[in-house]
């Protein structure tokens, strides 16, 4: 039998979605909530990822000792995450223990938040932070970000601050929680070999008295503005450069000639900037990204190498970006296709990598298309879609952010 796609929604608006392998030896399922930091207001910025912490601390049903004994007991691997536009949480085990992971995930997902768990996590949080401020790159990124989206909710920052985090309470988060984590705003994403109807029943039974909310997510209009800004931390001995421009948001069919580009300019060992900058020694590292998001996105490019040869480095990818639009070849093309292809087929081995991607384009798109269908959409990628892409939205960045030592 082939792989199947089926999809349900209970009356309270909670939608399950699935992709069916008879033949697979495990499968994974997640509840995947439409909120992250960008749906946070700015002075509880983190919450998201607070309350994620929150959710394993345990139900009225289960401490968090029993909820970890739990899981185990079943063999299930399991985790969650929290980005800007997303927050989910997934078990991958046998599918016999199928039905009782997903009752466990559907516990925590009502969290006790309780007053002392929240205080004590709150430290961890704290703590989290302060590990994040001794890693430059993602100092440098952040900066970048909020630079680059300046008042747009998508300038939040994840981790949120230490201001925002210490002053949060937990009433304002219980208040975030009944509002975002609503039945309206969650879809249950299962891959790999699953009795579809005999979950839908079941999860009409444990999350059909979940209530709806009617969620919404602003769309501010993003005002990008030209900048230029230096970082002095202490305790470097490399430089950082990162670079943003504006790219083609996780709705457009722009999506696969953007990812090409990226993946041509920086993407890996082979790309333009790997020949010209690392290869040639100029730079230690240098790589392009794209991020599709909900009606914005912007394609990054990022390089660490000596201080000195920070403008060198600037030049190099200035030039490597003028010239996708003019002597990309056939076989740039074919070579991003390649990547693509390998990295898409060893994420869909397993029912886990497909049930995120399944559940990353359910969320941003409302739309499933399988493995196969994707990878005929990028096979008819031309060389002038990728021009005409490079035309439309080009590289030549917004925001330039240089981390350096503090002299």
């Amino acid at each position: 039998m082939t792989v199947s796609f089926k999809k349900a929604t209970l009356d309270n608006g909670l939608t399950i979605i699935a992709e069916i392998d008879p033949n697979a030896y495990t499968t994974a399922a997640g509840f995947w909530m439409a909120t992250g930091a960008r749906d946070e207001d700015p002075e509880i910025m983190g919450v998201s990822h607070f309350l994620e912490h929150m959710m394993f601390k345990g139900s009225m049903n289960r401490s968090a000792e029993q909820v970890n004994r739990d899981f185990d007991d079943l063999g299930a691997i399991n985790n969650a995450f929290t980005s800007a536009e997303m927050t989910a949480y997934w078990i991958h085990l046998l599918p016999e223990h199928l039905e009782g992971g997903i009752r466990i995930l559907a516990d925590i997902l009502k969290p006790a938040l309780r007053q002392e768990d929240f205080d004590s996590e709150k430290q961890v949080i704290l703590e989290e932070i302060a590990m994040y401020e001794d890693q430059p790159f993602w100092v440098l990124y952040e900066h970048a970000m909020s630079r680059f989206y300046g008042e747009h909710p998508l300038a939040h920052r994840v981790l949120g601050t230490k201001e925002t985090v210490s002053g949060l309470g937990r009433d304002r988060m219980l208040e975030y929680f009944e509002n975002r984590y609503s039945s309206d705003n969650t879809t249950l994403a299962i891959a790999g070999a699953v009795d579809f109807d005999e979950i839908v029943k079941m999860i009409e039974d444990v999350c059909g008295s979940w209530t709806a909310s009617n969620p919404t997510r602003d769309h501010p209009k993003i005002e990008h503005e030209r900048d230029r800004s230096t970082l002095n931390l202490p305790s470097l001995t490399q430089g950082y450069l990162i670079m943003l421009s504006q790219a083609p948001p996780a709705n457009s069919l722009d999506r696969y000639a953007a990812g090409m580009v990226a993946h041509t300019l920086g993407g890996s060992e082979g790309s333009r900037l790997y020949w010209s900058l690392v290869e040639t020694g100029i730079a230690e590292e240098a790589q392009s990204s794209y991020d599709g998001r909900d009606q914005a996105g912007e394609f990054a490019t990022w390089a660490v190498c000596s201080p000195d040869s920070i403008a060198k480095v600037e030049d190099v990818i200035h030039s490597e970006i003028d010239s996708l639009t003019t002597n990309i070849e056939q076989d740039d093309v074919d070579r991003a296709r390649a990547r693509i292809a390998t990295a898409a087929a060893i994420a869909s081995e397993k029912p886990l990598g497909r049930m995120n991607r399944m559940a990353a384009s359910w969320l941003r798109r409302k739309e499933y298309i399988s493995i196969e269908d994707e990878m005929k959409k990028i096979d008819a990628i031309t060389v002038e879609d990728i021009r005409e892409c490079a035309r439309r939205y080009p590289l030549r960045p917004d925001v330039v952010s240089i981390a350096l030592a503090q002299s």
